[in-house]
């Protein structure tokens, strides 16, 4: 079969910058790679209590048969979005398939014609494509920098006839790191800019988000969460008023157009939350960076600073951090390389990600196998 030669170059490309990527398989390495902090992807108790919560309830079903719209909704979903409503202290909560489509719904569909957006420089993949989709106007600012981010809304802020949003997340997901998210909030008040902030990694890491750990629920224009990284199953919701709720559900095409979750997905997420208030791994998680924190800042490496579950460690060169990740697997270890264009060249980076089921040896040995791979 042809393949287009514009897209053989592209792939030539990739290979010879060490950027090509592949799909692999799990492995039985020690895990600091995956996103579930809480252990609750792998957590039995999870999954019989999902499926006997189907049963005791007769959701003998295996797929929603339809868009929201049409036949996929039920009475689960809107249960579930009361309960996200009340635990995040929000007026309402709106469930999409993914994390992806509520940044693609919410930016391509919010924002209008004129209105400008101000966006941190490192903001998501989704986030990006999201307002690449809008007629909006929009702008980065330099990385978690109040100074510029305020410059920039008071210059737009001269046009009254413009809506401003300001958007960041609250731990990002390729540094791990965390803006200031107080004075972001002043600032946003002060201009009468709509603060948006996406929580994926936030979510169980931070008990029940840093939005709320700090109580700026009523700060915050929307919230995005995700239920794919610390909640361990799959699915989104963006956090809002009934009125944006409203908007959404009658303009975001990545809501409207899709067949909606399976009742097991819905219900796997009403327990997810259960476990999520009683359980003690979110404590176990919390000694485990602490421990590493402590551990990194001994070595004579550049790590990013962070207080997450995320960790990284720049290594500059896509062949060079991909060659020490591999030495890291040979011992055992799940340790990935963040490789550019993913992330900017030269900040190449290894990401490690902490769990509430790794024990602190296992941190010790692998920081320290890290040391020997870097300064040999």
């Amino acid at each position: 079969m042809n393949f287009p030669e514009k897209l053989e170059q592209k792939l030539t490309q990739r290979k010879e910058t060490q950027a090509l990527r592949e799909l692999g398989v799990q492995s039985n390495w020690v895990d600091f790679s995956s996103n579930d902090y809480l252990g609750f992807a792998k957590m039995e108790i999870i999954f019989d209590k999902t499926h006997q919560f189907l049963l005791e309830n007769k959701l003998k079903f295996n797929g929603a048969t339809g868009s929201r719209l049409l036949t996929g909704n039920n009475q689960l979903y809107t249960n579930i979005e009361k309960q996200l409503a009340t635990l995040h202290r929000t007026e309402a909560a709106l469930i999409f398939n993914s994390g992806y489509d509520a940044n693609i719904g919410f930016f391509a569909t919010v924002p209008q014609r004129g209105d400008v957006i101000l966006y941190d420089e490192l903001i998501h993949a989704s986030i990006r494509d999201g307002i690449q989709l809008t007629h909006a106007k929009s702008f980065k600012f330099k990385h978690n920098n109040i100074h510029d981010l305020e410059e920039k809304i008071i210059h737009f802020t001269k046009d009254k006839n413009q809506e401003i949003y300001v958007v960041t997340e609250s731990v990002f997901s390729m540094d791990g790191d965390s803006p200031d998210l107080v004075t972001m909030a002043k600032i946003c008040k002060k201009n009468n800019a709509y603060f948006v902030v996406d929580e994926a990694h936030a979510l169980g890491v931070f008990n029940l988000g840093l939005i709320q750990k700090l109580q700026l629920e009523n700060a915050v224009f929307a919230r995005i969460i995700t239920f794919g990284k610390a909640l361990g199953c799959h699915g989104a919701a963006i956090l809002t008023s009934k009125k944006l709720q409203q908007y959404l559900i009658n303009f975001a095409r990545s809501f409207i157009y899709t067949t909606g979750l399976s009742p097991h997905a819905l219900a796997t997420i009403k327990i997810a939350y259960n476990e999520l208030l009683t359980h003690k791994n979110k404590e176990k998680l919390q000694q485990n960076i602490q421990h590493f924190i402590a551990e990194s800042a001994q070595l004579p490496l550049p790590f990013i600073k962070s207080n997450s579950a995320i960790h990284c460690c720049i290594i500059s060169g896509n062949q060079q951090v991909k060659q020490i990740a591999s030495k890291l697997q040979q011992k055992g270890f799940d340790v990935r390389a963040i490789l550019s264009p993913t992330v900017p060249k030269n900040q190449e980076r290894l990401r490690f990600c902490l769990h509430a089921y790794n024990s602190k040896q296992e941190i010790t040995n692998v920081l320290a196998l890290l040391t020997t791979f870097v300064t040999s």
